[in-house]
């Protein structure tokens, strides 16, 4: 292992590695600031470039691209509610309240420091805990990972306000079911495509994204008037500072810690993913916080912006655990990176850091100076990126109507694919005139073909029976959290309650004696 360390180590501190990083890093942060071109569109214009580029330049440039597309897909989500990519969804949450809380470069500068810190831990893991880590994400069947599902759908009530957790259920439901249509992997059956050949491959998590964010974002802007007023002639003074207090330091510290590991872990299930990562970490922190901090999220939490941000930089790293170790990509954006190895002539699985480890080690230790570019890179261009806010509305509400437009007819290059946008924002904007939450239907929607496929094989194997919930013990466990994350969070509430009515019933009875 020591001399694979040195070999990788020697790789990546050649001048041209290291420009292949910063270039990486560079282009991956421009792309996906642009809402709906996320790391798989970043890395798949890449491969052309990666043609005349030896095997350990051309994976790190990858590499680079792709937790740089990761890394800039935060700022559009922050600055304009318009997320980059899939996996920036979650910190539009709280980072899109900061900015209109006039704590834009605040909140940017959170989402670097907190990208960079999840990254960081996410290589320092994978540096030693690779050939590990894969034996354990293999040890996951169908039916653990179903269980993990049910998990993330418990996550549910961390995306609703108080009061609110009815229409948050109805939302995850609407989504699940919006996942179903399309054509059944299983079987091979199409399913409410009510006989279009547009819906066969079903609806896409980018369409629905943009669609229920950006546009349905825009279009409330204009209903409340809010693009004539005067926001418009902001200095950059009022933009915030990008320093963080002492006070602020401590208090997003352990959710930065947390969340790094955690996204990592996720990150190694293969098909698991950045996505999923940033949507179970900010749920978890949700549930971990006091009464009192619960209702700040959603609000502008810094909790809240640092748990998602920490979480899928994580998950992007490790995520380079199957891919490299098994030879199975972890998401999307490394399936085409398995392709370009493949092209190489690198077989990735178990054998890799034995027949090419200059290749293995380089990648795992330019995934750090990556990490290190993209802060350097990033931290003093804020006030620069920052100035998005002070365009004039009536010029920024159209450029990002053309963005997320455009976006999401890139990816297809189908019209039909424009006029769903369009009816699922206007049922979007009705369903958030009723405060309905948005981001429990995109939870669904993602889980939904997970938890399907992983339920059907688990029928399989266990021949039709949901004996398989509670056979294996890692499934048992996953259940056995899942019920104590939807059951306990009410019974506090309950007891909080009795408490408070207790302490007000005794109050008065005191008042009453003297």
């Amino acid at each position: 292992m020591l001399d694979g360390l040195m070999a990788g180590l020697t790789t990546a501190v050649m001048p041209f590695n290291l420009l292949m990083v910063v270039v990486g890093c560079f282009a991956g942060t421009f792309i996906g600031m642009l809402p709906g071109l996320g790391p798989i569109s970043a890395v798949a214009l890449m491969i052309p470039v990666t043609y005349g580029l030896d095997p350990s330049s051309g994976i790190i440039l990858m590499a680079g691209v792709y937790y740089g597309a990761v890394f800039g897909g935060s700022t559009s989500s922050i600055l304009i509610n318009a997320p980059g990519c899939a996996s920036t969804v979650v910190t539009s949450f709280d980072g899109y309240p900061l900015a209109q809380q006039n704590q834009a470069g605040k909140a940017l500068a959170l989402a670097a420091y907190s990208s960079f810190t999840g990254g960081t831990i996410g290589a320092i893991i994978l540096l030693f805990a690779a050939p590990a880590l894969a034996t354990v994400s293999l040890s996951f069947q169908s039916s653990d990972y179903f269980a993990l599902m049910i998990l993330g759908l418990t996550a549910v009530a961390a995306f609703s306000g108080k009061g609110q957790v009815i229409k948050a259920l109805i939302m995850t439901t609407f989504g699940l079911m919006i996942a179903t249509v399309g054509t059944d992997v299983t079987s091979g059956t199409t399913r409410f495509t009510f006989g279009s050949v547009d819906l066969i491959d079903g609806i896409s998590f980018l369409l629905l994204a943009m669609a229920t964010f950006a546009l349905t974002e825009v279009i409330m802007t204009v209903l409340k008037g809010q693009h004539a007023q005067e926001e418009a002639q902001m200095d950059m003074s009022q933009l915030g500072s990008m320093k963080l207090s002492k006070t602020e330091v401590r208090e997003v510290a352990p959710t930065v810690a947390r969340s790094s590991v955690f996204g990592f872990l996720i990150g190694v299930l293969p098909g698991a993913g950045a996505t999923i990562a940033s949507f179970l970490a900010y749920g978890f922190e949700r549930n971990l916080a006091s009464a009192k901090e619960k209702l700040k999220f959603g609000k502008g939490a810094l909790r809240g912006l640092a748990a998602p941000e920490s979480a899928n930089n994580a998950a992007s790293t490790g995520s380079f655990v199957p891919l490299l170790t098994l030879g199975i990509p972890g998401s999307g954006t490394t399936a085409i990176m398995l392709g370009a190895l493949i092209a190489y002539g690198i077989q990735p699985g178990p054998r890799l850091f034995v027949d090419n480890p200059d290749v293995f080690w380089s990648v795992i230790i330019s995934m750090y100076f990556g990490n290190l570019v993209l802060l350097i890179l990033n931290l003093p261009l804020i006030p620069y990126i920052s100035r998005l806010l002070v365009i004039p509305r009536p010029i920024l509400i159209p450029l990002i109507l053309f963005f997320s437009i455009t976006g999401v007819y890139l990816v297809s290059f189908n019209t039909f694919d424009i006029h769903m946008m369009v009816l699922i924002t206007v049922i979007a904007i009705g369903l958030k005139l009723l405060e309905f939450p948005m981001a429990p239907m995109l939870l669904g929607f993602i889980l939904g073909g997970l938890m399907e496929n992983n339920l059907s094989r688990a029928l399989m194997i266990s021949d039709g029976s949901f004996a398989f919930l509670w056979e294996r013990p890692l499934s048992a466990s996953i259940v056995a959290i899942a019920l104590l994350v939807l059951i306990v969070p009410p019974l506090l509430e309950h007891w909080n309650q009795r408490k408070g009515r207790s302490k007000g019933i005794e109050s008065a009875v005191n008042e009453g004696e003297g």
